[in-house]
C-alpha cells in the first residue's frame, strides 16, 4: 500500500521542561527524536512521501537537516489540528499514515499490521489494552469505576483515506469541535467505523522526561 507519512512535530513540548521542542532531543550521537521519527518512514519501500509539520520558527533548521528527497517540511498552526491540516494539504497519496512527531519508537511489525488493514478500511487506528483502572474523579470524589476490559490506550499512526480525514477535518473546524485526536474527528463527523489493530508498547509517545531514555 502506497501511503504518505504525515508526521506532526510542532508542538512546544512543555512538560518535558527542556527549554525547546522535545523532539530535538538527541537520543544518540546521531539521531534526534525527529531524525528517528521519519527514520521508521523513510526506510519503508511503501511510503512515497513523509511530510513533517514543524513550527515556523524551526522550519529552516529542518530544512537544513534534510535539504531534499521525499522529506517535505510544512509550518504548523496554532493548534495541532490546523497543524495537521495544513500537513494533509500537501499529500500526494489516496492514503494517509498521520503520526505523532514524538513517537520516534514504531516498529515495523505494527506499521505492518496498520498498512494491511488501511488497504481494506478507511479509517484505522493501533490500540493497546489498558493495564490499570480507571476512575472518573471530579472534584477528588470518584464518580464513576469504568470497565477496564473495554478500555484502550491509542496510539499512532493512524491511516486514513486521505479525502476522509480532510473532509471530516473541515466539518470539525466549521463547528469549532476540537478532538484529542485524528480519529475522533472521523468519528465525529462522518459515519465511517474506525477500526482498530494491535499496537506495540513499544511505541510509546515522549512526553516527560521519565519518558527519555537514561
Amino acid at each position: 500500500m502506497k501511503y504518505t507519512a504525515l508526521v506532526v512535530a510542532a508542538g512546544k513540548g512543555q512538560r518535558m521542561g527542556l527549554g525547546y521542542n522535545k523532539v530535538f532531543f538527541q537520543l544518540s550521537e546521531n539521531q534526534t527524536v525527529l531524525e528517528k521519527t521519519i527514520s521508521v518512514f523513510a526506510q519503508d519501500d511503501d511510503c512515497v512521501e513523509i511530510v513533517v509539520v514543524v513550527s515556523a520558527g524551526e522550519y529552516q533548521r529542518c530544512i537544513n537537516i534534510y535539504p531534499g528527497g521525499n522529506v517535505v517540511f510544512v509550518s504548523g498552526g496554532e493548534s495541532r489540528a490546523e497543524s495537521v491540516f495544513n500537513g494533509l494539504m500537501a499529500v500526494s497519496q489516496n492514503k494517509v499514515l498521520i503520526h505523532d512527531g514524538a513517537r520516534p519508537y514504531l516498529d515495523n511489525d505494527c506499521l505492518k499490521r496498520i498498512k494491511k488493514a488501511a488497504l481494506k478500511y478507511e479509517a484505522v487506528i493501533p490500540t493497546i489494552p489498558v493495564k490499570d483502572t480507571i476512575k472518573v474523579v471530579i472534584d477528588n470524589e470518584v464518580k464513576e469505576t469504568l470497565t477496564r476490559s473495554l478500555l484502550y490506550q491509542v496510539q499512532t499512526p493512524q491511516a486514513f483515506s486521505t479525502d476522509l480525514i480532510i473532509d471530516c477535518y473541515k466539518k470539525a473546524f466549521a463547528s469549532g469541535f476540537a478532538g484529542t485526536d485524528d480519529a475522533g474527528v472521523v468519528e465525529k463527523f462522518s459515519t465511517v467505523k474506525v477500526r482498530t489493530v494491535e499496537g506495540s508498547n513499544k511505541n510509546i509517545k515522549i512526553t516527560t522526561i521519565e519518558d527519555l531514555p537514561q
